[in-house]
Parts: structure tokens; sequence; C-alpha cells
């Protein structure tokens, strides 16, 4: 690798996917099929700012090393592939399968280009594969779904099985009203209307790219939820993209939610108490796989922010996704809440886990063994200080660095990138993100931390509470410090190098 080609390729995630050296966005498609996790994803195949949306490719057996495949499905002259999903149609409803194997079929919204029929507009269309995934046809009878509408896109596509039947569902959004459209199927060809949900709790952006699935609360098979989750932009909690979700029932027809806190258009005064699938600045997109073996609920976002997307200092590739999540359903003080832990699959990549440390912080207290890619877990309990925590990819004297604090008075969670490193790319860039935090029974807190080139990714409590953050340090800035501010606090933490084979 030669100097100029280093420098370019400083913050290319060590954890994390993405693409050699092109744009990316929304996770799409995202299936697991005979061994093989598949992730698809909105990509510029011709360069690397938001233009040309094909699906993009990558395929995975651990869920942490990624290989990028050659495009899927490539836009035309007549359409940009934009969001979508991907079924395993096991029966074969569709017809698309043939030799009695059962195709994938990907569900998308055609955005139609000037001098097409349907000009203007955004329907939902399919394509099928015989290959395992790797080549696509698309259907001659398409779109197979259409509105009229110039924002009606981003269809997630699964077999629903209850007491209404068995048939195939469709989520998709009509993005300035702010709506969640849910429709039936029994070929996956033909389509209809069942019912509409929303608009509800946030509303400060266009709504995109819905997911509904079924959890178990509590990990009790009798009690079973279902979670609709849905992502805005802007107006998120800290500015520009985010996530949200609600829980509640759905009948094969209609999804009632129960943690509605505001019907109809957003109270700008609870926006901090909606459900939020991610408290930080670049956590978008984000939907589960489909077909994932014993029952689990696996999740994946784009880690940028519309605000500066198309301008983060990266070369010649631009953005990252974000660590594949396990996601589970918790009721927390008579609530039902998502818990989202990063697949146990990146921990088994460790190459190296130092022993625990115990320190009692009383100001800034250097740490050994930082590095700029790795797994921190911490244990903080506050004592007296009115502020504790960690910089991460800092100076040895913590003045540079990102700074992630427990405020215990306030109860909230700090990620502060303001002096991260490169912040100059755009005004939005350098901020503050703050989430609620309770500190667990026995006073204290406890996080994850993953570090890479360009971002950290905090769960905390477990996973009730995550924050997601690009950052841009230069590659010198290692150091890991402690601090407290007003008094002292006790951590106990732990350094773990994660490594990654080439897919």
């Amino acid at each position: 690798m030669n100097s100029v080609t280093s420098t370019l390729e400083t913050y290319r995630p060590a954890m994390h996917y993405a693409a050699k050296d092109t744009w990316l966005n929304d996770p799409n498609g995202l299936v697991f099929h005979e061994g093989i996790y598949h992730l698809y994803y909105q990509n510029n195949p011709f360069g690397n700012v938001h233009s040309n949306m094909s699906w993009g490719h990558a395929t995975s057996t651990d869920l942490v090393s990624w290989k990028e495949q050659p495009v899927a499905i490539p836009c035309d002259d007549a359409e940009e592939i934009y969001s979508g999903s991907i079924v395993v149609d096991t029966a074969n409803s569709s017809g698309f399968g043939v030799d009695g194997k059962a195709p994938l079929v990907a569900i998308y919204t055609s955005a139609y280009k000037p001098g097409s029929p349907h000009e203007g507009t955004q329907a939902q269309s399919i394509a099928w594969s015989t290959d395992g995934g790797y080549t696509w046809t698309k259907y001659a009878g398409n779109p197979v779904l259409t509105r009229n509408s110039p924002e009606f896109r981003d269809p997630k596509v699964f077999r629903y099985n209850g007491p209404a039947g068995s048939y195939w569902v469709m989520a998709a959004v009509e993005a300035h009203a702010f709506t969640v459209l849910l429709y039936r199927s029994e070929d996956l060809k033909k389509w209809e209307y069942l019912s509409t949900f929303g608009p509800a709790n946030g509303t400060g952006g266009i709504w995109e790219c819905p997911d509904l699935f079924e959890l178990p609360l509590n990990d009790d098979a009798a009690a079973m939820k279902w979670v609709l989750t849905v992502n805005m932009n802007p107006g998120g909690p800290n500015g520009g993209s985010a996530g949200q979700y609600f829980v509640g029932e759905f009948d094969g027809v209609t999804f009632s939610s129960e943690t509605t806190l505001t019907e109809g258009m957003q109270d700008p005064e609870r926006v901090p108490d909606y459900q939020w699938l991610d408290w930080g600045r670049d956590y978008y997109a984000a939907v589960s796989f489909s077909n994932v073996p014993d029952g689990r609920r696996l999740m994946i976002g784009w880690m940028n922010n519309w605000q500066y997307a198309n301008h983060i200092p990266t070369s010649p590739w631009r953005s990252p996704m974000s660590l594949v999540r396990d996601v589970s359903l918790v009721s927390v003080n008579g609530q039902p809440r998502l818990v989202q832990q990063p697949v146990p699959e990146v921990r088994a990549a460790s190459i190296f886990t130092a022993p625990l440390q115990r320190v009692t912080v009383n100001g800034q207290v250097p740490v050994e063994g930082g590095t700029a890619v790795q797994l921190i877990d911490i244990t903080i309990t506050p004592g007296s200080a009115e502020e504790v925590g960690l910089v991460v990819r800092g100076s040895a004297n913590g003045t540079v660095g990102t700074r992630i604090g427990i405020r215990p008075g306030n109860g909230e969670l700090i990620v502060d990138r303001t002096r991260s490193g490169d912040t100059r790319f755009h005004e939005a860039f350098p901020s503050s993100s703050r989430a609620p935090i309770a500190a667990g029974q026995d006073g204290s807190y406890t996080l994850q931390i993953f570090v890479d080139h360009c971002s950290v990714e905090v769960f905390a409590n477990g996973g009730l509470v995550t924050v997601t953050e690009l950052i841009f340090p230069d590659r010198t800035q290692t150091s890991l410090v402690l601090y407290s501010t007003g008094g002292t606090a006790d951590a106990a933490l732990q350094l773990t190098n994660i490594g990654k084979k080439e897919a």
C-alpha cells in the first residue's frame, strides 16, 4: 500500500462493513440463505456520493467478515433501485422456482426516471434469483404495486402465519404522510390493501424503511409482541436522521401500538420520551434479516446521517454499516422496551483481552492499552462525581478525543465528538449527543464501547440504550483516558482487541 492509498484509507473500518470504493446507504434485502448472510444495500456503482441507486451486495458466514460481491440489481435508463427486502419463497408461491428449488424474491422500490411510463412515481417491483442471490431477473409485470405516488417506498415483506391465515405481508411508507401502509399477497405479485398506521410519535421528518416483526416479551413464548420500526429524517433526538419503534399487536390486518405517546404530529416537548432505536446521530435505515435460524432477530443500520452524509472525509469509499445487533424485548417499569446487543460473533473475533483493571478516578487517569480498534467493557460507579467517563481515540492528556460520559444527577449518557478529530467538513458534524440512562440496582452503569477507525458504538446497561457516532480522528490518536469532574468515581474496565479475517 503506497502512502497516498494509506492516507485515503485511514478511516476504513476494521469491524464494520464498507464498500471497496463506492457509496453505500440503506441496508436492503437482508436474508440468511443456505448458510450465508446476504447484505444488500443502496449503492452508487459509479461514485462515492448518493446517485445511481442500485443494490450492492456483500456476503458473510459469521456476521463479522463481509465479502463484497458484484452489484446485484443495477439501475437502468428507466429506474433507480431503491430500498426493499428479500424473502425465501419456500412454497414457490411466486412460481419463480425451478427444478424444485425455492427462489429468493426481492421486493424493491422502483424510482422511475423521466421518460419512463411511470415517470415521477415510486412503486413496488419484484425480481427473483434461483442461484442463491447472486444474479437477479426483474419481473416483466413490474411494478406489482403502485399508488401513483412520488414518495411510496421501502417495502419490507414477511410471511404472516396467524389466526387470520397465512400470506405475505408488506409494510411500506408514504414518506411525507408519516404513515406505514400494510398490504397482503398470496403470490408476491398481486397485493391487497390492509391498513395504515400513523402519523404517531416522531414526525419531525419523513418516514422511511419500516419493519414489522414479532418478539417474545422477556423470552416468554406465551407473551409475544409485535414491533414496528420506522426511520425518520430529519427530526432525530439529537439532530438529523434516526429510527423509532412502536410495540403492540398485529392481527394480520392492523397494527395497534401500545407505546404511542403522541397521536398525529409530534409534540416537540415529548421527543425525548419517544422510543428511539439509537440515540446517536449515525444509525439510520435499520432493518432486520429474514429467515434467520433459531428465532434470532438480527438488525443492522447505515452508519451515517443525511445532514452530512455526502461530505464525510473518506475516500474512495463513503459510509459504513453498523455492527449487526441481536434484538430482544424486555419489560422495564411495566413497559416493553427493545434491547439491542452486538452479536456475540463480534466478541468471538477477539484476538486479545487484557486483565480487568479497577481504578479510582479523580480528575484524569490515563489507561494503558488504548488502540484504534477495540472493545471496552466498563462498569462505572459514580460516587461523588458530577460526571464520569472516558475519552477514546484521544491525546494522552484527554484534551482531544471522543468523550463518553455519565451524568448521574441528570440521568444522562453523553457522547461528545466536538474534539474527536476532523470535524470541519460540515457544520452539522461537531456535536454532543445525549441519551437518558438509569443506574442499575447497585447504582452502577455498564457500557460496552466498540471503537473503530471511524466510529464508536455504545451499548449501555445491557443494550437498553445505544448511541452510535461517526468520528474521524488522526491515526495517532489512540490514547484512552478515564476522567471525573466534581468528585471521585470508581471504574472497572477490560480492553479487548478485535480482529477480523478476510471473508
